[in-house]
Formats: C-alpha cells, sequence, structure tokens
C-alpha cells in the first residue's frame, strides 16, 4: 500500500479529495504535525477483502496429523460403528 505524507493544515484544505483519494486507490495518509505523525488516514476493508487476507495467510500452512491411509478411511456407520441407542 503506497503511503503519503501531508501536514495538517494541508489535510484541513483537502480533506474531502484525500477522503476520496484514500477509498478509490487504497493508498495510507499520515497526517503530521510540525513533521511529526499524529494519525493515519486507511482505506475500510470489505469483509471479502479481509477474508482473503486471512485465506492467504493461511495458504500452505495446514499440515496432516496422522497418515494419509488413515484420513481417507471411511468413518462411522460405512467403518462399521453403530451409535448408541436411544432409550
Amino acid at each position: 500500500m503506497v503511503t503519503k505524507r501531508i501536514g495538517a493544515g494541508a489535510f484541513k484544505q483537502t480533506c474531502l479529495a484525500l477522503l476520496d483519494e484514500v477509498a478509490a486507490q487504497h493508498v495510507e495518509v499520515i497526517v503530521t504535525k510540525r513533521g511529526r505523525p499524529v494519525a493515519r488516514l486507511v482505506p475500510v476493508q470489505s469483509g471479502k477483502e479481509i477474508e482473503e487476507a486471512m485465506l492467504a495467510d493461511l495458504r500452505g500452512k495446514g499440515r496432516m496429523l496422522v497418515e494419509e491411509r488413515a484420513f481417507l478411511e471411511p468413518t462411522g456407520e460405512a467403518a462399521g460403528w453403530k451409535p448408541p441407542a436411544l432409550e
């Protein structure tokens, strides 16, 4: 994500235009006072964007805790398991 720095006075004059830019171009704006950062303006992520980012972080990190053969064996009634009788 691209980051821009802008002084508080310039931010005050161009606030609405900066909001549009942040939303449209997904840039981050750091507002400064006397050269020191005081605030950060970032785009809001949709639920779908958050979900995609989380899935991307998890991709390739899973591992099986049992052998593949054991994982693929049938379970439940297909393996001969009978549910307990209901009384």
